[in-house]
């Protein structure tokens, strides 16, 4: 193997190179990237924080406290997204298994929750913690039932307003289904937009979800069977009937589904392989998650072992975050105080959990490289040159990337923060 090997694994399967990174495991840089998957403990940053439930207990008592303002969770609770966001981020920099990190921004956006939605903003931390974290090398279905049972989740597409409009609570209220989480999984976690559904199928999955909701006095999920529309509702062709287990079972069905092994291949092949997935490794691993009934392990060493994910050179482009957390790492590990990494986040417009719509972050490389966005790239790139250079070793890109002819050129003939400035807007370093 090689120093370029290595610095592709960093990049590529980690969140970047620190400077020590590529020598530690350049005799074996795939080595490394499967030894990441043994085990996803919860990185210390994140130790402490506040679990789902009692940020939703705290944000029902500052309503009551505050019973003339709309606004109650915007200062404290509000406080505390920030906060897990800066930690979040910290994480991605300075944890020993950054493998795990990468596979974790990956389904975090696959089931996207955003706090424009309000209710989302003190427990978006808690959703990734809660739903992805513990099921990112488990079993598919295990992390899409917790997905959508989740309060974040129920509150942000709105189950928690559908009834069933022949339920005991719909006949009183004259209310019906909502439809906007039936719709999402279907469309956007586990079929697919051409994943052979139609809009009956939609219904009829909205009519399975009532019902599923939380209480805000405990925080848990909750399933009220007086909001539950009764009755056989038929999905993809299968007949289903039986209160809550109705849609457990849709949920089942759907994990198992071609359809949805060949929608999650090849989203992870675009996020791990290029902008167009190669067909083949596509195959592969959409054969993987049906034959093992969704393994995510299973799937992710498959991911890590084929010959098109270690294509080189590097195909796609860096998200803020990405960048962020990147150049962190490059540069020791920190760039200053938390409201610093809030600030490099907003202005290049990926905060965590805040996503645009529940589509998540896209994934290719021209939504990141407008001419605007490429502005607001170079200018903090220079920000960060200008406040960092004196803390970068002088032999910073011999070890955090792997220089072409023109960026080695072009660094030659720098100094200080303008060759701490070359590298981070080179064209290497944009890349993963």
């Amino acid at each position: 193997m090689s120093r370029e090997n290595a610095l592709f694994a960093l990049s590529r399967f980690g969140m970047g190179a620190s400077p020590g990174d590529a020598s530690s495991i350049a005799s074996d840089p795939r080595g490394w990237v499967l030894d990441q998957l043994s085990s996803a403990v919860l990185p210390p940053q994140l130790a402490g924080l506040p679990d789902g439930a009692q940020s939703l207990r705290r944000l029902g008592q500052l309503k009551q406290e505050r019973k003339d303002k709309t606004d109650a969770n915007k200062g404290e609770l509000r406080q505390l997204y920030l906060t897990e966001a800066a930690a979040r981020t910290r994480a991605g920099a300075v944890s020993p298994t950054p493998v795990i990190e990468r596979l974790v921004r990956f389904w975090s956006n696959h089931f996207t929750v955003s706090t424009l939605r309000l209710t989302v903003v003190p427990i978006a931390g808690a959703f990734e913690r809660e739903v992805v974290r513990p099921h990112v090398l488990g079993r598919f279905h295990d992390m899409l039932r917790a997905a959508i049972r989740h309060p974040a989740m129920l509150a942000y597409l709105d189950n928690t307003q559908s009834i069933g409009p022949h339920s005991m609570a719909g006949e009183k209220r004259a209310k019906g289904l909502n439809e906007n989480l039936a719709r999402e999984l279907l469309e956007l976690h586990t079929l697919g937009v051409d994943g052979g559904y139609a809009q009956a199928d939609v219904e009829a999955m909205a009519a399975m979800l009532t019902g599923w909701t939380f209480d805000p006095r405990d925080g848990g999920f909750r399933y009220a069977p007086r909001l539950h529309e009764p009755g056989a509702k038929t999905l993809l062709g299968s007949r289903f009937e039986g209160g809550e287990m109705e849609a457990e079972r849709a949920l089942l069905m759907l994990a198992r589904s071609p359809a949805t092994a060949r929608f999650i291949a090849t989203k992870l092949a675009r996020h791990f392989a290029a902008d167009d997935p190669p067909p083949a490794l596509v195959d592969a691993l959409s054969r993987t998650f049906t034959d093992t009934d969704g393994d995510l392990l299973a799937v992710t060493k498959i991911l890590v072992t084929r010959a098109e994910t270690w294509a080189q050179p590097l195909a796609k482009i860096r998200s803020p975050d990405d960048l962020v957390v990147a150049t962190m790492k490059a540069m020791g590990g920190d760039l200053g105080a938390d409201q610093r990494l809030i600030q490099s986040l907003t202005l290049m417009g990926q905060m965590p959990w805040r996503a645009p719509s529940p589509a998540g972050w896209p994934d290719r490389g021209e939504a990141w490289v407008g001419p605007e966005a490429l502005m607001r790239r170079l200018e903090w790139a220079k920000a960060v040159a200008d406040r960092m250079a004196r803390q970068a070793p002088a032999d910073l890109a011999e070890r955090i990337i792997a220089a072409g002819p023109a960026t080695r050129q072009a660094m030659d003939s720098a100094k200080g923060r303008d060759a701490l400035f070359l590298l981070l807007s080179s064209r290497e370093f944009q890349r993963r």
